[in-house]
């Protein structure tokens, strides 16, 4: 099929739908990829029991003809890797060569796939796959059998009746990170904690986090970071693992619209020019580096904010494309949305920077307990317009807040002003128009109960 029509970078000829015959469902795109001189993509139903004619594995030529692979399976996929031992791109079930012969790794095509990482111990012939439902199978490229090697609800102890919804992973520094983003208002109201950032180590499983993440990723470059991004009623999360640590930054939400599990789908970090990242986080895209010097991370500049699902990105011929999940009237619980669709958007990286303007909400505290002279972790500050500091807490008495700044994005802290807030009292800061710095952090000289909530707009 070929068009010549673009609208708003969008080729309508490119759209692809699921049936609307029986269950009706969602035709996300969960993962694109530039290989075999081609543009290949998948797509994900909302889950096995949903009709899924009309979906599967696509590839896109130079002049905009796409056509379904005859290997094309229905399935919830969303994970993608290139191994480049054995120069094969997989995607979903499939395994893609470099002539663009495709193989099917049957005993997986049930799954809702993930995230693929490379594997610790075998990286030449094996991969791991995970899947949502907190799988984590081992797979061999040659003969491409899989084995089952965990639960990660069992292994990861999420609580008993938490709904799975495990998302992404990648191997770094000997040991393969997964997120889960089980989240609902039990979560947010502190009740049950069933989100979960963990490694293994090739041994062991250990919990970073018990709070919803989807995404991690970094480069090959062993000495460079390892990030993964999630969420919690404060903010949304960037955790880094640099110098064999894990460090935590806040950033701003674009919008409370993305605050449960299932619509949080799919936040990813990206190289889309060379060596140049995008993180998309929470509704905000960022440009985002891959190097960490003096053990710190700087340069994270927030570019636009959207509404969209965008489940992948990625270059290809000299343009970004976005992935999306257009139109979900899953089992018919939207009843306004009709035929399920979705496409691809075809614009320059730059073009990112006329969507929404940066804007957000969020803080280090939100009712936190927190301890008298322990910083909070630090939020940031800079590329946003006006911005906004509301404080209040639960002691007896005053207290004061030390505002500090890092101006410098380097760990060095500078107070900027201490701030008292009355008992039983609430304050606001207006901070001076054009005011920047890359971070921001908050300091109690009480223990107590405290919130710091920042609004940029």
């Amino acid at each position: 099929m070929k068009s010549k029509y673009f609208v708003s970078g969008v080729n309508p000829a490119l759209s692809v739908s699921a049936d609307i015959e029986t269950v009706r469902s969602e035709i996300g795109i969960g993962a694109i990829m530039p290989w075999a001189g081609r543009l290949w993509f998948i797509t994900y139903v909302a889950h096995g029991a949903c009709s899924g004619g009309g979906t599967g594995l696509f590839e896109v030529d130079e002049d905009f003809n796409i056509r379904k692979h005859p290997e094309s399976v229905v399935g919830t996929y969303a994970n993608r890797m290139i191994h480049a031992p054995s120069s094969q791109l997989i995607i979903g079930p499939h395994v893609v060569d470099t002539k663009g012969n495709v193989r099917t790794i049957t005993d997986l095509v049930e799954h809702r796939l993930a995230a693929t990482m490379e594997h610790l111990d075998n990286p030449e012939n094996k991969v791991y796959f995970l899947t949502m439902e907190g799988l984590l199978f081992e797979t061999d490229l040659n003969t491409l059998t899989s084995k089952l090697l965990f639960d990660l609800m069992e292994e990861l102890d999420v609580p008993q009746g938490t709904k799975p919804h495990f998302k992404g992973g990648w191997t770094k520094f000997g040991r393969v990170v997964v997120a889960n983003n089980s989240y609902g208002e039990e979560d947010f109201k502190g009740i049950t904690a069933g989100g979960r950032l963990a490694e293994w180590d090739g041994e062991k499983w250990y919990i970073i986090e018990k709070k919803p993440f989807n995404e991690v990723a970094g480069v090959k470059i062993n000495d460079q970071p390892l990030y993964a991004i999630g969420w919690d009623r404060a903010s949304a999360i960037l955790k880094v693992f640099n110098n064999n640590q894990w460090d935590t930054y806040r950033l701003p939400k674009a919008t409370h619209a993305m605050d449960h599990m299932i619509l949080t789908e799919w936040w990813r970090i990206r190289e889309v020019e060379t060596e140049r990242y995008l993180m998309d986080c929470h509704g905000m895209f960022y440009e985002l580096s891959h190097l960490a010097y003096e053990g710190k991370i700087w340069g994270i500049c927030p570019i636009s904010t959207h509404l969209i699902v965008i489940p992948d990105f990625c270059s290809w011929r000299g343009m970004l494309v976005l992935g999306g999940d257009q139109v979900t009237p899953i089992w018919d619980t939207n009843i306004l949305a009709g035929e399920p669709q979705s496409n691809l958007w075809f614009g320059k990286t730059d073009d990112l920077w006329q969507f929404g303007k940066p804007q957000g909400w969020g803080g280090p505290w939100w009712e936190t307990p927190v301890e008298a002279y322990q910083p909070s972790d630090p939020y940031l500050m800079t590329g946003f317009d006006k911005k906004v500091l509301h404080l209040y807490h639960s002691a007896n008495h005053s207290v004061d807040f030390i505002i500090q700044v890092d101006f410098l994005g380097n760990g060095t802290w500078k107070d900027y002003e201490v701030l008292t807030v009355p008992r039983g009292r609430y304050i606001h800061h207006e901070f001076p128009y054009g005011f920047s710095a890359h971070w921001v952090r908050i300091i109690s000289d009480t223990s107590c109960t405290a919130t710091a909530y920042l609004m940029y707009t």
